[in-house]
């Protein structure tokens, strides 16, 4: 992948303005988080559940008002989601006006989407600063690849065996004591 050619704080800050616009100009707002994204579309404080239609696909999603011929959203999701795990809600805004949660579960949570539906303007994800997660908000698997990251990472810091390394060398060592009768003076651990 090349690099985008470095721009100038005017061309950056241009840039930045203009997709804000875009995205102001969409019909729903949208945050995410690395694992989840959440949508919220105002619409009219007389209706009810029963006067939406929201449909939540693993690869596609469309959220329309019945009798209306245009969906507020409606098209084909960058990356893949859970719909068993995505929910919709409808609440009662300060104004007279009601708001259509969306939550989307992804199915990968290592990725950060460009933008909701793939026909929308797309924002530059590289600019995104995630918030400080705690590691008990990550799932097992994750928390312990992270812990496994961070305690290698601070083991290089200090010239130490990474925990693969050291486990070869426990290894190693154990064979050692089980053999004593054989040179290991010119083992090599890789």
């Amino acid at each position: 992948m090349a690099d985008k050619p470095e721009l100038t704080p005017a061309e950056e800050a241009a840039a930045r303005a203009q997709e804000q616009a875009e995205q102001d100009a969409l019909p729903y707002k949208w945050t995410q988080t690395i694992g989840d994204l959440d949508i919220t579309i105002s619409v009219p404080g007389n209706l009810k559940g029963r006067d939406l239609v929201v449909d939540i696909k693993k690869d596609s999603i469309s959220a329309a008002i019945k009798g209306q011929e245009e969906p507020i959203l409606a098209g084909t999701l960058p990356h893949s989601i859970r719909p068993d795990d995505s929910t919709w809600t409808l609440s009662s805004a300060p104004d007279d006006t009601k708001l259509v949660e969306i939550h989307l579960d992804k199915i990968n949570k290592m990725e950060w989407w460009q933008h909701v539906v793939t026909t929308a303007p797309k924002i530059d994800v590289t600019k995104i600063v995630p918030d400080n997660s705690k590691l008990s908000d990550l799932d097992g698997e994750t928390r312990g690849m992270v812990e496994k990251m961070m305690y290698d990472q601070r083991q290089k810091e200090q010239g130490l065996p990474s925990s693969d390394e050291q486990k070869k060398m426990d290894i190693l060592k154990k064979f050692q004591e089980q053999h004593p009768e054989m040179d290991f003076s010119k083992a090599k651990i890789s």
